[in-house]
């Protein structure tokens, strides 16, 4: 079974394809450009990487939020329309635990931040369990001190936080967090893939028709682009 990955939940935006038990193909631009200008070309080059057309793909999974407004848009425009012209299912995966998902045999609890703008950041907590991960905290809307009491400590942070709040995060937790670079433990397009392939195999897909993405602040979705 061959599925596709779409994340453009950040600035990053990647896609990935993942066949038979593994990533086959990935690609990714990090840059601020206009994901509606660069992921259509990126799909295409992912898919020839992978030795596939579109008309092979049985399952589209997209990055479904929290994250960028425009992005997750974009992204979830994009798969929608895939699907509906080559039949293929949608799956929705939360954009927090495909991240997570991209530290690969932690031995702690890994914290992913994304900066939601306005002082406030998107977080979500995680930690490695018998079979595979456990969820330890909802998506949530917090500010970077608001996390003192909420993060688990030991923790690995990744996300895209580390520039804008970095220092900060370092003085309120010093050596009891683990900052890991946005430009290696970004989005991966291949990780939103296999986490389709889990939440098919365990029974779930999405109505292309009523999926939205998943703002946090869905009172500002329509006049805020981030």
């Amino acid at each position: 079974m061959r599925i596709l990955g779409l994340d453009t939940a950040t600035r990053r935006a990647s896609v990935g394809v993942w066949c038979d038990g593994q990533i086959v193909a990935e690609e990714s631009i990090g840059s601020n450009r206009n994901h509606a200008v660069t992921l259509l070309p990126l799909i295409d080059d992912t898919l020839r990487q992978a030795g596939c057309s579109i008309r092979d793909v049985e399952a589209v999974a997209v990055s479904s939020g929290p994250g960028s407004f425009s992005g997750l848009r974009v992204g979830l425009s994009v798969a929608k329309g895939l699907v509906c012209a080559t039949g293929a299912r949608i799956i929705a995966v939360p954009t927090l635990e495909a991240l997570a998902r991209t530290v690969d045999g932690p031995q702690e609890a890994i914290c992913t931040l994304l900066d939601a703008y306005k002082g406030e950041l998107y977080a979500a907590v995680f930690a490695p369990a018998a079979r595979g991960w456990s969820r330890l905290t909802p998506d949530t809307l917090l500010t970077p001190e608001g996390l003192r009491g909420w993060l688990p400590l030991p923790c690995t942070v990744v996300g895209d936080t580390g520039a804008p709040y970095g220092d900060l995060l370092r003085e309120q937790f010093g050596s009891a967090i683990t900052i890991l670079p946005f430009e290696t433990y970004g989005p991966r397009g291949g990780v939103v893939a296999a986490l389709g392939w889990q939440r098919l195999q365990a029974g779930e897909s999405a109505d292309a028709t009523h999926l939205e993405p998943f703002y946090i602040r869905p009172s500002h979705a329509a006049s805020i682009s981030t």
